[in-house]
């Protein structure tokens, strides 16, 4: 097992509030509410944050375990699972290294996530790993533009973006990663959500998928 990252401990202490009217707003809500509270069976959130999604889960899912790579995103998110209404298991662990076993989970749900994980492609396998042949994979991402104009700024801004984002990268084709992983999409909408302008212009692709296992 790799050593755990060290974390991002002053954006962790920022994010709340740097999300908090867009997590106000009827559009993020029902996101959430579809891709979250779709979500059935024994339930792995990737990537949970802060916790930003707990309060979204309903009675389709019977239990649910969140992982977190960053200890100082994972505290925060403490009292929210501690308040929500189901019981939620966390832990600290790596999108790439998945403390569970083979075909373990009923549905994977990944919000804005795909982003930040240092090898998408090793994320989505170990993911496809832990998914039931009958399982699902709920996903909501930010990607790269359907265009070269789009692409080729989102490819110039992306160091820069990283380095202020912990990580984030604006520029991911994540639904071709998605499929490369093995994954067939049940559903899959792109669409553009911000602004054309900077800074949300950079992110302003983003789809909503449900694939299974080929």
């Amino acid at each position: 097992m790799s050593q755990q990252p060290k974390g991002h401990k002053w954006f962790a202490s920022f994010y709340d509030r740097i999300c908090a009217s867009q997590e106000k707003t009827p559009f993020m809500k029902r996101i959430r509410e579809e891709v979250v509270g779709g979500a059935s069976g024994r339930v792995l959130e990737l990537g949970a944050g802060t916790g930003a999604s707990f309060p979204y889960y309903g009675d389709k899912a019977d239990e649910i375990v969140a992982t977190e790579p960053d200890p100082y995103m994972l505290e925060r998110a403490r009292p929210r699972a501690e308040e929500a209404a189901r019981p939620i298991e966390l832990h600290l662990a790596p999108a790439e290294e998945l403390p569970f076993e083979d075909a373990s989970f009923d549905t994977v749900v990944s919000t804005l996530v795909m982003c930040t994980v240092g090898d998408p492609v090793r994320a989505l396998s170990e993911v496809r790993r832990v998914l039931k042949p009958s399982g699902t994979f709920r996903a909501y991402e930010h990607v790269r533009y359907d265009h070269a104009f789009g692409a080729f700024w989102q490819d110039l801004v992306a160091p820069l973006w990283r380095w202020i984002g912990a990580g984030c990268n604006p520029n991911r084709d994540t639904a071709a990663l998605v499929r490369g992983a093995g994954f067939e999409f049940d559903e899959l909408k792109f669409f553009k959500h911000h602004a054309p302008v900077p800074p949300m212009g950079f992110v302003r692709p983003h789809i909503i998928g449900v694939a299974r296992p080929a």
